[in-house]
């Protein structure tokens, strides 16, 4: 290994580690979904990883078809851009359909009180909610679908300092270069989400977060919608 692919590897374990840290919708919407959704560890864990694995995997195959058919890193950047502007419009709107949903089964599951006469028995009042058998089966149906929607929006999601930092100074060299800094790049970045992942499920689960776990799902919905707004308009 030359001294330039050396200092591009450290390059992009360091850019990996901090892009990834830097970035809360790399790991916010799975903290959030795991508590609301009750996903246990290895759940939570797996659905990380392969998100992760979407994630940098789009931009590794773009970045070395860049490279192979001489396209121009400006061009690349503009097609990440591209991307990254439909990956924050699919966390916004991801977010927004999910509090939705979430505000409404909220009411469906609210008591309400009502007063009855009867010829017999005067009047007496009973409590009941709208939460329907059919709106319960289709909010599961809803958590079944959560992880592939989550894959597709990494999928759309750039690793934006890939492709104009580490790969084509890499591929100045040798194509075997630009591989070891993309697969070093991703393993941190992988590994980075996953770790902040695993450290609030962890902690999440020594908390009594009983008083508001009714709201978990509102409480979901609303991280990941601000998420998406930070990341269109504060290019977080």
């Amino acid at each position: 290994m030359n001294n330039s692919i050396a200092i591009l590897s450290a390059t992009a374990v360091s850019i990996g580690f901090l892009h990834t840290l830097l970035g809360p919708d790399h790991y916010l919407p799975f903290i959030v979904l795991s508590q609301a959704k009750k996903w246990n560890l290895k759940k939570t864990m797996v659905i990380t990883f392969l998100c992760g694995i979407g994630h940098v995997l789009s931009s590794v195959i773009l970045g070395l078809l860049g490279i192979a058919v001489g396209i121009s890193v400006n061009k690349l950047v503009s097609i990440e851009s591209f991307r990254g502007n439909i990956a924050a419009w699919l966390f916004i709107a991801f977010g927004l359909i999910y509090m939705i949903i979430s505000i409404r089964n909220l009411y469906k599951k609210k008591k309400h009180t009502h007063s009855h006469f009867h010829l017999d028995a005067g009047i007496h009042f009973h409590e009941h909610n709208h939460q329907m058998e059919h709106a319960h089966i289709h909010e599961e149906d809803a958590v079944k679908t959560t992880p592939w929607i989550l894959f597709l929006i990494f999928v759309f999601g750039p690793c934006e300092p890939l492709i104009p930092i580490l790969m084509y100074p890499a591929a100045q060299n040798n194509i075997s270069g630009a591989i070891l800094v993309s697969v070093l790049f991703s393993i941190v970045t992988i590994g980075t989400m996953m770790s902040i992942v695993l450290a609030f499920k962890l902690g999440m689960n020594k908390i009594n977060l009983k008083p508001i776990e009714k709201y978990s799902h509102l409480i979901a919905g609303t991280m990941i919608f601000v998420s998406g707004l930070a990341i269109q308009f504060l290019g977080l």
